[in-house]
């Protein structure tokens, strides 16, 4: 996916070059690339956000057991 990604960034890149004046191509470029990219991404990397959050919960009863049936 983050190759549609980089397209994407191309594209924009070579629509905000077009613009009369170096403000209104900023202004492309972020309005067109920057936003809409990073809710897209950060949208999309929320299943590995939960399943990295549910592992780093787990990690910690898990090494606390562990220590109980070393002791032992």
């Amino acid at each position: 996916m983050y190759i549609v990604a980089i397209a994407w960034i191309y594209v924009v890149l070579l629509m905000a070059m077009t613009e009369p004046s170096f403000i209104t191509g900023c202004m492309t470029f972020i309005m067109y690339c920057v936003f809409p990219l990073s809710i897209v991404l950060y949208l999309m990397r929320a299943p590995q956000r939960k399943h990295k959050q549910a592992e780093n919960q787990a990690a910690p009863q898990q090494s606390v057991s562990d220590k109980a049936h070393s002791e032992t």
